[in-house]
């Protein structure tokens, strides 16, 4: 079985950061209007959560190209190929 790749490792990463950067976004927002530092924690809170969650859905949505399909069946252990992608 091969090692996952730097890509593949740091997908999760890349979207913890990137809905961190929102949810931090969004705090200092609240803080700045309202000068809550609780409110602001629950804005930064609920943003964090809800960025991370459509991030996640928008990537399970993306379909496989031909060489994740390939890498898919190679750890699968399936010895079948997918059909070749056409010249289109």
């Amino acid at each position: 079985m091969s090692k996952p790749n730097r890509d593949d490792v740091l997908r999760p990463i890349e979207l913890l950061v990137l809905s961190g950067v929102m949810g931090v976004f969004t705090g200092v927002v609240v803080l700045m209007s309202t000068r809550e530092i609780v409110l602001s924690l629950i804005g930064l809170g609920i943003a964090f959560i809800a960025s991370l969650v459509v991030l996640a859905m928008l990537a399970l949505a993306v379909k496989p190209d031909f060489q994740e399909k390939l890498d898919l069946d190679e750890q699968d252990g399936d010895d079948k190929r997918p059909p070749q992608p056409s010249g289109h």
